[in-house]
């Protein structure tokens, strides 16, 4: 039997964010290991960010360094949900530019 390639989604949000952004993600597919779904790992943090020229920024003032508490998402995720995952990210992220990570992963069984 052939394994799916999959994938480590990470991802920052406001905390204000974050389960609307654990539901969309986990709704398009992400999260999904075994008999379960919607899995996920949040750690939370201080991202920091200074918008510049033509920025339209969500939190915050182009040209101003901003603190705001964050959520690290984590999730895992096969080939063929990555896109509608992505999309779900884009869609709900309340940033213009959401900072987001996607690593191969092997699968370990």
């Amino acid at each position: 039997m052939e394994s799916k390639k999959r994938y480590k989604i990470v991802l920052y949000v406001p905390e204000s964010h974050s389960e609307q952004l654990r539901e969309a993600i986990g709704n398009a597919g992400a999260g999904i290991i075994g008999n379960y779904s919607h899995c996920t790992f949040t750690i939370k943090g201080t991202g920091r960010f200074k918008p510049l020229d033509g920025a339209n920024p969500t939190i915050g003032e182009v040209g101003k360094l901003e603190e705001v508490q964050e959520d690290r998402i984590e999730t895992v995720c096969e080939e063929d949900k990555l896109k509608a995952v992505l999309k779900a990210i884009k869609d709900v992220h309340p940033y213009e530019e959401p900072a987001t990570d996607v690593y191969p992963i092997e699968v370990i069984e």
